[in-house]
């Protein structure tokens, strides 16, 4: 004998159905959006720079004619897949900011003090993988230095700090001063996140890095190995290029050595 569906239960297969449609429809949107930026001649970076001008108080992208980037990760830490991105990094030579987010560090302690013991950076991702725009002012604030707290006794360098979903409010941009925060967004997003596809990843990073780019890039789970295939991918060939990659901070001392030499030339003139 067939059971009858509850109406309650159909409702939600219904809404559950219409949620996959619209995550993978979001998915190929963002392809879309990222291979008509990348095929064309004004790809990501001119976006980045246009924002960087909007927005002053947040870091899109540095102004550097150094073969540098930054490569950034977020999410971590993650027993099973920040040991193999570190392993990638050293084999390469390369460093990064982790954005991490303080509720993944209980029982990774280790891998924090193996991040800052390489020479890679520490950044503030608050407290829950989650829009930082869902916090009130002052919610976002507890957990700004909650945070800040737990990853002040890993690195005495913590500065930087990257909204979850990469969304933000003037009022956080206030708040984040206020505790000599910067805020980081990037150049180059290959929507890992969304795209789960190391290919891809691969392709949009190496069609467009260039100088004083920031790259983005996904811990945690199966981003993180994504991201170990992805690394392994790309890091010998920006190399073969002649590009560094660096941390954040890095990156920009670079652009601030560049203008204290212009600065320096023309006071020579």
């Amino acid at each position: 004998m067939s059971v009858p569906k509850h109406p309650e239960s159909s409702e939600n297969a219904d809404v559950l159905v219409e949620d996959i449609w619209h995550a993978r429809l979001g998915i190929a949107y963002a392809a879309v959006l990222v291979v008509a930026a990348l095929s064309s001649n004004v790809p990501m970076r001119w976006l980045a720079r246009r924002l960087a001008r909007y927005q002053p108080r947040v870091l899109y992208i540095v102004e550097t004619t150094q073969k540098a980037v930054a490569l950034t990760i977020d999410d971590g830490p993650d027993a099973r897949t920040t040991p193999e991105i570190l392993d990638s990094l050293q084999c390469s030579g390369a460093q990064a900011t982790f954005f991490v987010i303080s509720s993944n560090i209980t029982g990774n302690e280790a891998l924090l003090e193996r991040i800052v013991a390489e020479g890679h950076e520490l950044g503030n991702h608050l407290t829950r993988d989650e829009p930082a725009t869902n916090l009130s002012d002052e919610e976002f604030e507890d957990e700004l230095l909650l945070s800040h707290r737990m990853l002040t006794s890993y690195s005495d360098q913590v500065t930087w700090f990257r909204p979850g979903s990469g969304r933000f409010t003037e009022a956080m941009l206030d708040t984040l001063e206020k505790h000599d925060y910067r805020c980081a967004l990037g150049s180059v997003y290959p929507f890992d996140a969304r795209i789960p596809s190391c290919w891809f990843a691969t392709w949009v990073i190496l069609s467009a890095a260039k100088p004083g780019s920031v790259l983005i890039l996904h811990d945690l789970g199966a981003r993180g190995k994504r991201t170990v295939t992805t690394l392994n991918n790309i890091l010998p060939r920006l190399t073969q290029r002649g590009f560094r990659v660096v941390t954040l901070s890095q990156l920009t001392s670079l652009s601030e050595r560049n203008q204290s030499a212009c600065r320096q030339t023309e006071r020579c003139r």
